[in-house]
């Protein structure tokens, strides 16, 4: 899947939500994201569920805790206007 997958890909975990991320770079075992308001984390390429139209969907279940409480807070710092 990682030949798939190019640098500035916009992540998800579920398709038709708003992105919390980029892709920052690519390996055979493993993605750095950047996440927003976060900074960067390292996921490996087994969490990626699919790759599509330049997204990278990513398995929730199958990123650590701190990945997960990133991407959960990724747009609390953004206006609600």
């Amino acid at each position: 899947m990682a030949g798939k997958i190019k640098e500035g890909f916009a992540v998800f975990l579920h398709d038709g939500e708003v992105a919390f991320g980029a892709v920052r770079q690519v390996s055979a075992k493993e993605l750095v994201i950047y996440v927003e308001n976060h900074g960067d984390f390292t996921v490996p390429m087994r969490a990626v569920h699919d790759v599509h139209f330049d997204k990278v969907i990513l398995d929730g279940g199958k990123l650590d805790s701190n990945v997960r409480t990133a991407i959960a807070r990724a747009h609390n710092a953004e206006d609600p206007d």
